[in-house]
C-alpha cells in the first residue's frame, strides 16, 4: 500500500472507516493508520467522523500516466521514450540522470508528486506538499556541444507561460529561468522554476535533463514558511488540471526540444522579450558576492540579459549571476 493507493481511495467525497479502507487495501487496520497519520504529516487534510470514518478534507488530483500519454497528439507522442509517474523521489532530475547512466533517458520524462531533495538554480532548494505541483524532468541528447544550447531555458520559459496563459493566467517570465505570477497579496511571486543540467562534451554529444517545477496549489501556512514572494497557478486558474496541464505542457516541450538544435533561441527571443517581468526596470545583479543597480533591457538572440548602468550597456550571461526586481 502506497500513500498515493490510499488518496485514491479516500479522494471519492465519501466517508470510509478504517477497517472498509484495510480491506480494500489488503492490509491490517494498524497499517492504515499509520498510512493516515502519513497523510496528514504532509500537509493532506484529513475530515474524521466517528462512525463514519475518514475522507479528504478536499479533493486531490493525482497524476495519471496513462492519461497524460492518452491525451497527446501524434506528434508530440513520437518524440516520447517513456513517462514515468512517481509517487515520492529524492530528485525527478536525479532519475533521469540515472537513466543516462543506464543508457536511456534521451526523451523520457518523469514526473512525481513529492521531491525530498528537489533543487532549484545555484543550489537552492526546491520543496512543495505533496501532490500540489507540477515537478517535470525531461531528459535530451543533443549531438552539437553545448553552444548550440544557449538560450534554451528562456525557450522552455515561454512555452511554459503559453500553457498558462491559455489556462487564464497572466504570467511573466524573470531572466534567466523563472516564472512568475501576481499573488493574492497583488505582489509578484515565483511560480515556477527551470533548470537545465548538462552533461558530456562541450563540442560534440552532450545529454540535457531539463528540470521544471509549478505551484499549483500551496497552502497559506506553506507559503508563510518560504522566505520569497510565491504564487500558485490557482490564484488565477482555480479549476486547472495537474493533468491537463502536464499534457499540454508536453506537447510544446518536446517538439522544442526536438528542433532546438536547428532553429536555436532566436525565434523565441521576441516571446520571451514581450513577457519580460523587469524589462525597464531597477534590478540588482547579484554576482561574486556583490550587489549593483542596472535598468534592465532586453534579451538578445544567445539569450543574454543587457542591462544599462549609467552610460553603460553591459550583458549577463545566465551562469554568471543573478537578477531580482527591486520594489
Amino acid at each position: 500500500m502506497t500513500i498515493g493507493d490510499l488518496i485514491r481511495l479516500l479522494s471519492d467525497g465519501e466517508f470510509h472507516s478504517g477497517e472498509q479502507l484495510g480491506e480494500r487495501l489488503g492490509v491490517s487496520r494498524a497499517a492504515v493508520w499509520k498510512q493516515l497519520r502519513k497523510l496528514e504529516s504532509l500537509g493532506i487534510p484529513m475530515e474524521a467522523v466517528k462512525g463514519q470514518g475518514y475522507r479528504l478534507a478536499e479533493p486531490l488530483e493525482l497524476l495519471d500516466g496513462g492519461e497524460i500519454v492518452a491525451g497527446l497528439s501524434r506528434d508530440a507522442r513520437q518524440h516520447l521514450t517513456r513517462l514515468f509517474v512517481e509517487e515520492t523521489l529524492p530528485s525527478s532530475n536525479a532519475f533521469i540522470h540515472e537513466r543516462f547512466e543506464q543508457g536511456a533517458g534521451h526523451g523520457e520524462v518523469c514526473l512525481v508528486e513529492q521531491q525530498s531533495e528537489g533543487r532549484g538554480r545555484r543550489g537552492r532548494a526546491w520543496t512543495t506538499p505533496w501532490g500540489r505541483s507540477l515537478m517535470l524532468s525531461l531528459g535530451w541528447r543533443f549531438e552539437s556541444g553545448v553552444a548550440v544550447l544557449e538560450g534554451l531555458s528562456l525557450a522552455i520559459g515561454v512555452v511554459l507561460a503559453r500553457v498558462l496563459e491559455s489556462r487564464g493566467a497572466r504570467p511573466l517570465l524573470k531572466w534567466p529561468n523563472d516564472v512568475l505570477l501576481e499573488s493574492p497579496q497583488g505582489e509578484l511571486g515565483k511560480l515556477a522554476g527551470i533548470l537545465v543540467e548538462i552533461s558530456g562534451d562541450a563540442a560534440g554529444p552532450c545529454e540535457v535533463v531539463v528540470g521544471m517545477g509549478i505551484n499549483i496549489d500551496l497552502p497559506a501556512d506553506f507559503r508563510a514558511g518560504i522566505d520569497q514572494p510565491v504564487a500558485a497557478l490557482r490564484d488565477q486558474a482555480p479549476q486547472v488540471s495537474r493533468n491537463a496541464l502536464a499534457v499540454e505542457l508536453l506537447e510544446g516541450l518536446l517538439p522544442l526540444m526536438a528542433s532546438f538544435e536547428q532553429r536555436g533561441f532566436a525565434v523565441w527571443q521576441e516571446e520571451w522579450n514581450a513577457r519580460h517581468a523587469f524589462a525597464g526596470h531597477e534590478v540588482d545583479i547579484l554576482r561574486g558576492g556583490g550587489r549593483e543597480a542596472a535598468i534592465a533591457e532586453g534579451v538578445d538572440e544567445s539569450g543574454n540579459l543587457w542591462v544599462r548602468q549609467g552610460q553603460q550597456r553591459l550583458r549577463l550571461a545566465g551562469g554568471e549571476v543573478s537578477v531580482r526586481g527591486r520594489p
